[in-house]
């Protein structure tokens, strides 16, 4: 019986060391953790005023392997958004695509006249050659349609867009496929 509480002994005396050790762990690791959250992070390289200026604008164009729209993200200063940011789009699709495996949509030599956003809708008004002698067939139309809307809409106060040419409403294309008698949504 002697024996038995011996053994007993010893082996509360082992458990209270082992709880004291592991408390031990603990609390340094808890001690040591208040110190390194103390410290900053402090960059190799400042981040200048212009990186702090960029964002990311999505443009849509045309991959030629799938005929389908495809996003191009482009990182532009900030502060060109602020005067007029649908011009600013609506000019960046005329000028075509950067990735060179993304085809343009919009035709040659069109210009966009203005772009003013109204109730939520955007009015484009595009120069003659938008239309002018283009016989693309309304597969063709429809995707130069819906580059404008989707790059368009990606600004969360546009929902709809409108389209003019000159200042006229309810033109279209030659082919009469596609006219501009309504607005367009986001498809």
């Amino acid at each position: 019986m002697k024996n038995k509480k011996i053994i007993m002994y010893v082996g509360i005396i082992i458990i209270v060391f082992i709880l004291l050790g592991v408390g031990y762990i603990i609390y340094n690791n808890i001690k040591n953790n208040k110190k390194e959250a103390i410290y900053e992070y402090t960059p190799e390289e400042e981040i200048t005023d212009e990186q702090l200026r960029q964002t990311v604008i999505t443009l849509y164009f045309l991959n030629p392997n799938t005929y389908e729209l495809t996003p191009e993200a482009r990182q532009i200063d900030a502060k060109d958004l602020i005067d007029n940011p649908y011009e600013l789009l609506i000019n960046l699709l005329i000028e075509g695509p950067k990735n060179e495996k993304l085809l343009k949509l919009i035709p040659e030599n069109t210009k966009l006249n203005s772009a003013q956003i109204k109730d939520n809708i955007l009015y484009v008004d595009f120069s003659e050659e938008f239309i002018k002698e283009q016989n693309l067939g309304k597969e063709q139309e429809e995707l130069i349609i819906k580059s404008i809307v989707n790059t368009a809409t990606e600004l969360t106060e546009i929902n709809k867009v409108a389209f003019l040419i000159n200042g006229e409403e309810n033109k279209g294309f030659p082919d009469k496929e596609l006219i501009f008698d309504k607005v367009f949504i986001r498809e």
